[in-house]
């Protein structure tokens, strides 16, 4: 795949020369800085899919809140409630203080509305991964539930790679997408209280705090999502699915969108606002890799002018973590703020990803020249790891994408990934002014979170000092709900071989059960050492020869 697209928008950098992160000489001048990119970062057929409006958008952050809206806005479903997850678990339960799973909800409002449709779809975990997340209650759901329910597992993907796409979708006419599947330790409020006794498992075990965001959106755009939705179902049965109808041909007026007490829900983050809808599909025998996700993060990371905020499940990406060393390499760059756990919460997910992220860490600290870099993670009131699950990307007040792509090198082009982002218009009046307001707003709601302090207070001290990191530093809190440094780890020489071979992380399905693949072209600088080391040994040993060779025949006269 190029490394530049024909109109100039680089989607993204080349692959590292070295498998080791890059180390910026201090006694190197400064870079200067580029002029920002020019033109929108949302362009349909490069790093989107295609742009929509949205009437009403959302943002719901936490599981706690997105299970009220979605359970109110299936409430309201008359045709269809199309499922699409890495995980779907009939199980789990929308409110804890219920004892009705969501299977039993979904069954129930079927029997209520002989026209409605069920349909979920969740990826065919291979084992391990299918111990803790068994498909075996999505198939007995499936048989016992009736012809109108059709729940089915997606294994219609390269060997090894995972749908795990996240969208919900209610009559063609509302649709959520984010970082939140219906899974059963997703459940969590904004406070991630300590030993909160509502998060348990179906078997009672308890789980730790979980963080995690998503969007939901009306009109066109939803209608986007539904489609695609449609065609991932297609891919995975073979049934193609046939839109609902339009609300205007409702007999009368039906709105899914959700009642429910939640402000989110009353009072919009966004209305009227353009949607950039983009996706990672991995490449097969008769289809080519559509990688829009990997082009809009580095299209974000080179437009942005003051502030890149990134929180992630995974930070693991070398090329991502390039971009960014670049962005702080510069004198006047933006200020880059990432949050993610503290560490992985599975032993597997620690040697895959975490493993990389040291390395990409390092190669941040040593770039950021002017202090420019906050690597951070969020703790409990007694100071116990929050699982940082979300997708979230905030440039600027230019930029806000929110949705299931990871930084790591599968969400880039070996998985399935979807993702909704907005973008304000370059055009200066009250529209561009709404959506920068909403950008940096959520932003700073999500920061607030995580430090344990008013959003008001935040904004105030933003006001102030001009500066995210400044604000962030000031009001960082010594104990209690806070954000912590992640600590300065210096990784192994093995620890960095292990990084650049990305196992369990592969770029795309042709280098998947390749290792040797991932292992980058040398640089030139290397090459030339490697010749002249070989060379000095081919004349030492040629030397040595001619040496032995004159005392043999010494000996022998």
């Amino acid at each position: 795949m190029p490394d530049s697209r024909p109109d100039g928008i680089h989607a993204f950098p080349p692959r590292p020369e070295s498998i080791f992160p890059m180390k910026l000489n201090p006694s190197a001048p400064p870079i200067h800085s580029p002029q920002p990119a020019a033109g929108p970062v949302l362009r349909p057929g490069v790093t989107c899919w295609r742009t929509e409006r949205a009437g009403r958008v959302a943002v719901l952050v936490d599981g706690a809140d997105y299970f009220v809206a979605a359970r109110a806005a299936m409430e309201k479903a008359q045709h269809s409630i199309l499922l699409v997850g890495w995980d779907v678990d009939p199980r789990m339960r929308l409110d804890p203080h219920s004892p009705e799973t969501l299977g039993r909800f979904l069954a129930r409002l079927m029997r209520s509305r002989p026209g409605l449709h069920v349909r979920a779809l969740k990826w065919d975990m291979p084992f391990p991964i299918a111990l803790d997340h068994p498909h075996e209650p999505l198939e007995r759901w499936n048989r016992n539930t009736g012809r109108r329910l059709n729940a089915r597992l997606d294994g219609e993907l390269p060997v090894g790679a995972a749908q795990h796409q996240k969208i919900l979708v209610i009559d063609d006419a509302l649709a959520f997408c984010g970082g939140i599947d219906f899974s059963f330790d997703r459940w969590d409020t904004s406070e991630h209280r300590d030993d909160d006794p509502r998060r348990r498992c179906p078997d009672g075990e308890p789980y730790g705090p979980r963080h995690d965001v998503m969007m939901m959106v009306d009109g066109d755009a939803a209608q986007a999502l539904a489609e695609l939705a449609r065609e991932r179902w297609r891919c995975a049965t073979g049934e193609a699915l046939e839109p609902c109808p339009p609300p205007s041909l409702a007999p009368l007026a039906h709105d899914p969108w959700p009642d429910c007490p939640l402000r989110d829900c009353s009072h919009p983050v966004l209305t009227d606002a353009v949607i950039g809808v983009s996706r990672t599909v991995p490449a097969t025998d008769d289809s080519p890799a559509i990688r829009e996700s990997e082009a809009l993060t580095f299209a974000a990371i080179a437009a942005a002018e003051r502030t890149i905020y990134l929180e992630n499940q995974y930070f693991a990406s070398a090329r991502v973590a390039s971009a960014l060393a670049r962005r702080l390499a510069e004198p006047d760059g933006p200020e880059v703020v990432v949050v993610v756990s503290m560490e992985s919460p599975s032993w597997f997910d620690r040697m895959a990803m975490d493993t990389p992220r040291s390395v990409a860490l390092r190669c941040l600290r040593e770039a950021d020249r002017f202090g420019r870099l906050r690597a951070m993670t969020p703790v409990t009131e007694q100071g116990a790891p929050v699982i940082v699950h979300s997708k979230v990307v905030a440039v600027d007040g230019r930029l806000l994408r929110i949705g299931s792509s990871n930084l790591n090198n599968r969400s880039m082009g070996y998985d399935t990934e979807c993702d909704l982002t907005i973008e304000a218009p370059e055009e200066d009046g009250p529209e561009r002014d709404r959506a920068a307001d909403a950008i940096t707003g959520v932003r700073n709601r999500l920061l607030a979170e995580h430090m344990g302090i008013d959003q008001d207070r935040l904004e105030a001290e933003l006001r102030e000092t001009g500066s995210l990191i400044a604000a962030i530093d000031r009001l960082c809190r010594q104990s209690g709900r806070r954000l912590v440094d992640l600590p300065a780890t210096d990784p192994s020489l093995t620890e960095q071989a292990f990084a650049a071979l990305r196992i369990a992380d592969p770029d795309d399905p042709d280098e998947a059960w390749a290792p040797w693949k991932r292992l980058p072209a040398p640089p030139r600088s290397a090459l030339r050492v490697a010749a002249a080391a070989l060379l000095t040994v081919g004349l030492a040993a040629g030397a040595w020869g001619v040496v032995r060779a004159v005392r043999n025949g010494e000996r022998g006269r």
